[in-house]
């Protein structure tokens, strides 16, 4: 199935496909997109089902492919996993299946030589750093960016150990994660960003808010990408 996205004049050529990552005995749905030429994939990570639906999630990932950057939109959780918190914050969980989720992508992107990256939100951005800072024999992830996401809920440790590049992406009117992003960010010693948008509430909902957030999100990933594939001498 081929989906066109258009950016001002540009017209985006993006070729998806659903696809089930299998994690014991669950399977994961999930749709990879990849545009023409990609220059790496992303795989989305939240705190919730349904993720793969959801406006705000494909908003975002429309303006990646207009990036040529691919896309994983996967449900970490099961609908019947979905009811309540007790699972949206059971970050090893969703940290266990979103590397696992990571693995089976990264046979295509060792393939075709592309870059991983990790766009999250809500809790599943504790999952991100987590999955993030496992050894590199389970995971490479170029760069990680968090919208409105607990980075904090990653624990001490895994903070600690995070090597890929990280953008945190907080509304100005959400004070409390403003403030758990930025103690986060201490206990960070790789390159590290916080972008405060101006305005913005939690979940980005004012005009243009989101918009910005994926230019944000597109930039960094393009950026990390490149300079991991000069390193590799790709």
């Amino acid at each position: 199935m081929e989906h066109p996205y258009e950016k001002g004049a540009r017209m985006k050529l993006v070729t998806a496909q659903q696809v089930v990552i299998h994690v014991d005995d669950v399977g994961l749905p999930g749709e990879l997109a990849l545009p023409e030429t990609p220059c790496g994939i992303v795989l989305f990570a939240c705190g919730s089902g349904n993720s793969r639906h959801h406006p705000r999630n494909r908003l975002v990932a429309s303006i990646l492919h207009d990036a040529d950057i691919g896309t994983l939109l996967i449900d970490l959780l099961t609908p019947e996993e979905d009811v309540g918190l007790a699972r949206r914050f059971d970050i090893a969980l969703l940290s266990d299946r979103l590397r696992a989720a990571t693995e089976a992508v990264e046979r295509l992107a060792g393939q075709r030589d592309l870059r991983l990256g990790y766009f999250a939100a809500s809790t599943g951005a504790a999952a991100a750093l987590r999955a993030a800072a496992a050894p590199p024999s389970q995971t490479r992830i170029d760069a990680v960016v968090s919208r409105g996401g607990r980075v904090d809920l990653a624990g001490v440790d895994a903070l600690c150990r995070l090597a890929s590049p990280l953008r945190m992406i907080v509304g100005e009117a959400d004070p409390v994660v403003v403030n758990l992003s930025a103690r986060a960010a201490a206990c960070i010693s790789c390159e590290k960003r916080l972008d405060v948008v101006p305005g913005a509430t939690h979940l980005f909902e004012e005009p243009g808010a989101l918009e910005q957030v994926a230019e944000l999100a597109a930039g960094w990933f393009v950026r990390h990408f490149a300079a991991a594939q000069a390193g590799r001498g790709t």
